[in-house]
């Protein structure tokens, strides 16, 4: 059995990996920043997890996050690997293995500077689930 977090982060990379535009636009989609990848590319940043159950059975309130890593040449294009990425999660997520996916909402974007890449894009979204 994964966790809430785990199993709707796999559902989330699943979800990005299978929108042909995103996955030709980016190197690929890491679960952290990868050494050496070519931008841009997308790394799942760490995520949160908050009680959500009610009387009858066990819940969770997911934060999620994903960060577009760009060589900071063109603003143009990390926005539109941003935007493709709200594309590609626009219909929401299958349920994953053990989970049902209650809610699923955007929250923000912005954009970042790190030491990991000169320009990143930040895109949060928050996910409600309940156990199977």
């Amino acid at each position: 059995m994964s966790s809430a977090l785990e199993a709707v982060q796999q559902a989330l990379v699943a979800a990005l990996a299978g929108y042909p535009p995103l996955t030709d636009a980016v190197s690929g989609i890491y679960d952290g920043p990868p050494p050496r990848a070519r931008f841009p590319y997308i790394a799942l940043a760490t995520g949160a997890a908050l009680d959500w159950s009610h009387k009858g059975g066990m819940g969770r309130e997911l934060s999620l996050a994903l960060t577009v890593h760009d060589d900071g040449q063109n603003a143009a294009q990390l926005h539109q690997v941003m935007g493709l990425m709200e594309e590609a999660l626009a219909a929401g997520l299958s349920d994953p293995a053990g989970w049902q996916i209650v809610t699923f909402d955007f929250r923000r974007t912005r954009i970042l500077r790190s030491a990991v890449s000169p320009r990143s894009g930040l895109i949060e979204y928050r996910a409600r689930v309940l156990k199977e």
